[in-house]
């Protein structure tokens, strides 16, 4: 859990932000709470951006090349591929950075979903996806 002062309008907030594992369905459904008012203004306290993480496709279906893996890794929004740390083959971790996603001027880690290796990598650097566009595959 991290908490963050978040300055809207002139008035500050402190709101808890807790990362959810993205298997679990249940997680999805628990709503977020409400943010509560700061009890103390800190002079020089700064919100930091948090990163979306990509979703696996929840009902990947099997490929016919054999090229693909079986989780998907979406673009969570429309922005340009800045850099991709992997290539295919590639052991990762759950949690690892794959690929930076720059969109609104801000980059975005675009994070493993679960442990894995790197079926297909189906973006360039320098390319530009769309929401929901497919970026790489893991098996």
């Amino acid at each position: 859990m991290k908490k963050y002062i978040v300055k809207v309008n002139g008035v500050s907030y402190e709101v808890e932000v807790e990362e959810v594992g993205i298997s679990s369905p249940s997680a999805a459904a628990s709503p977020a709470p409400a943010a509560q008012p700061a009890p103390q203004k800190p002079a020089a306290a700064q919100a930091a951006p948090a990163a979306p993480a990509a979703a696996p496709n929840p009902a990947p279906k099997p490929s016919a090349t054999g090229s693909e893996g079986a989780v998907k890794i979406n673009a969570p929004m429309p922005g340009s591929i800045l850099k991709v740390n992997v290539t295919v083959g590639t052991a990762v971790k759950r949690g690892d950075v794959l690929c930076l996603l720059e969109a609104m001027k801000m980059e975005n880690e675009i994070c493993a979903p679960e442990d894995g290796t790197v079926a297909s990598i189906n973006v360039s650097q320098g390319a530009s996806v769309g929401t929901g566009d497919l970026i790489m595959t893991l098996s």
